[in-house]
């Protein structure tokens, strides 16, 4: 079976949102829950702040990689399930070509909608408490979890009334099955070096998370955010160009862009609100900074999507 990547645009070394996440129009579309074959899509390397807006479960039986969660990093060379808190930071280097195993994201309106999910979530803490949100699963149990992802695709395929009362079902089946089984691997050492890096996203997230009307983002320059991680700028360029092919401004500007199309898509605030909101007083120079970036104004993306 032949893989595709969902976002050719991102290069290797960085990707704007976490691994295998659809960033075409269906990424903004009313989704609430989706199930991925990781042998159709493949794991390319990344590192970035996990959206805000969805849980993760990411179920690996094949390849290799590192991966990062916080300041925890782990080696996982054998079958694994992850599980990923919205506000969680992550990172992956892929050591093999070899991909396998699946991936589900499911939006928090699809926790509010299945209380006993949450319940169940609550319980186990796979996504909350840290020591437990990496375990390696033996060979042997591997069919068990891969016959509830593949029950999953196929129920997302079938779009019945009650597929999502099917779907957080086999999710609970999941965090049920992977407790079970649960060998929970110590995390190795991470570095200094990496720990800025870490320290930068988390930062980000935390200017870009609550923007909105009445709190427009207070800091967005490379300057501001190496005083806020008290490091010199060009020590903090240096580093993020290291680890991830891009410098400091890049990064704020990539993540301003991805707020404002979330903004200009998912509300009807004015585009003065939503240049204001990341920064811009002035509506002009929100418009060139859109354009420049997009190929669009504002207002012709907004246009064209809802076409």
């Amino acid at each position: 079976m032949s893989s595709q990547t969902l976002d050719s645009r991102t290069i290797d070394t960085l990707r704007d949102l976490p691994d295998l996440i659809p960033v075409f129009r269906e990424y903004f579309e009313d989704w609430s829950i989706r199930v991925f074959n990781r042998e159709i899509h493949e794991c390319r390397n990344y590192l970035s702040p996990n959206r805000r807006d969805f849980y993760k479960i990411l179920f690996t039986t094949k390849g290799a990689g590192v991966f990062t969660m916080g300041l925890n990093t782990y080696y996982l060379d054998e079958p694994s399930i992850l599980f990923i808190h919205p506000n969680d930071i992550i990172s992956w280097r892929n050591l093999s070509e070899e991909s396998g195993g699946y991936y589900c994201l499911f939006r928090r309106s699809f926790l509010a909608e299945f209380p006993m999910l949450k319940a169940g979530m609550d319980k186990f803490s796979l996504f909350t408490d840290k020591s437990k949100s990496v375990i390696r699963i033996a060979a042997t149990d591997v069919p068990v979890l891969e016959q509830l992802f593949d029950r999953m695709k196929e129920e997302e395929l079938a779009g019945s009334k009650l597929s999502g009362d099917s779907l957080q079902a086999y999710l609970q089946l999941i965090m049920v099955e992977s407790v079970k089984r649960a060998s929970f691997p110590p995390p190795d050492t991470v570095s200094d070096e990496y720990r800025h890096v870490h320290d930068f996203f988390r930062l980000l997230e935390e200017e870009t998370g609550g923007i909105n009307r009445e709190n427009p983002i207070r800091i967005r320059t490379a300057k501001e955010f190496a005083a806020g991680l008290s490091v010199h700028p060009n020590h903090l360029n240096a580093l993020l160009k290291k680890h991830t092919g891009q410098n400091v401004s890049t990064h704020i500007k990539n993540r301003l862009l991805d707020e404002t199309k979330v903004l200009l898509l998912q509300t009807d605030w004015s585009l003065q609100e939503i240049g204001y909101s990341i920064g811009f007083a002035e509506q002009p120079n929100f418009n060139a900074f859109f354009k420049k970036n997009t190929g669009l104004t504002p207002a012709e993306f907004r246009k064209n999507y809802h076409l």
